[in-house]
């Protein structure tokens, strides 16, 4: 298998300077203000980003050793595929959220619902689409019946 070259465009400032402790998902970290410092020579690619109220960051779980090919997440005390779920120890530590754009500042993204490490390289930023993004869905496999606790749910060291 051939390599993949990424590099960081900038990196995300969040009130979260540890994983244990820390809002799983987006949804629970509703109002946490943060920022996006992005690489100065890319700001030109900021144009026109602000007229949108939510934006998608693609980022590296940097703190994440290793994986698992089988993992136990937060909302579950059962054992299930890597790829069934969000677990940040994975074969490509890459992780996303969706976010509320606050505003743009030259270089900075003002930022809120931040779930995401003090810290955390970003990888990439698109805008929020509902009509492109947001889909019915009819299952949502092991997480039925329990996705509902992600508001109230912390992360602790299982993934370190």
């Amino acid at each position: 298998m051939q390599g993949l070259t990424c590099f960081p465009v900038g990196v995300i400032r969040s009130p979260y300077k540890e994983i244990q402790g820390m809002p799983i998902q987006a949804k629970g970290a509703e109002g946490v203000p943060g920022t996006v410092e992005l690489n100065a020579e890319l700001e030109g690619g900021l144009k026109d980003l602000q007229g949108f109220s939510h934006i998608i960051l693609i980022y590296h779980f940097h703190r994440s050793e290793g994986y698992s090919l089988e993992v136990k997440p937060f909302l579950d005390d059962r054992c299930h595929g890597v790829f069934a779920t969000r677990a940040p120890r994975r074969p490509n530590p890459i992780g996303i959220s969706i976010v509320r754009l606050l505003k743009v500042e030259g270089n900075i993204l003002h930022i809120e619902d931040v779930d995401v490490l003090d810290g955390t390289p970003l990888l990439d930023i698109k805008p929020y689409i509902p009509e492109f993004d947001a889909r019915e869905t009819d299952r949502i496999g092991w997480l039925s019946g329990k996705a509902g606790r992600v508001k109230e749910t912390r992360a602790d060291d299982r993934f370190k």
